[in-house]
């Protein structure tokens, strides 16, 4: 099976900079794209950013100057630098991997796998 797991949430004051990590492990062939989204409480999941093979990135206007996503050097990685927070981006943020060629039961499958979510918490 395929897990993605997350990390670099925490507490911040407005204005600081956090950086979050993702790595998907597994009987992983390919990976089409990744993404981190969020949601904050009593609203919708939303997509944050997003990244394919080819290093195409998308934004949620809200994140646009602020907001870098970026595949890691080690395989399967990817990573959102989020600088100069505000509070309304205080959510829990979740790694998506979309399009994921991967070994089950002896057989090549395809899907979407996300992460457990990591907490944002922007607060003076």
């Amino acid at each position: 099976q395929v897990q993605l797991v997350e990390s670099g949430g925490g507490l911040v004051q407005p204005g600081e900079s956090l950086r979050l990590s993702c790595a998907a492990s597994g009987s992983i062939f390919s990976i089409d794209a990744m993404g981190w989204y969020r949601q904050a409480p009593g609203k919708e999941r939303e997509v944050v950013a997003t990244i394919t093979t080819l290093r195409n990135t998308n934004y949620v206007d809200s994140v646009k100057g602020r907001f870098t996503i970026s595949r890691g050097n080690a395989k399967n990685t990817v990573h959102l630098q989020m600088n100069n927070l505000e509070p309304e981006d205080t959510a829990v943020y979740y790694c998506k991997a979309d399009g994921v060629v991967v070994m089950i039961d002896g057989r090549w499958r395809r899907g979407e796998y996300w992460g457990q979510g990591t907490q944002v918490t922007v607060s003076s």
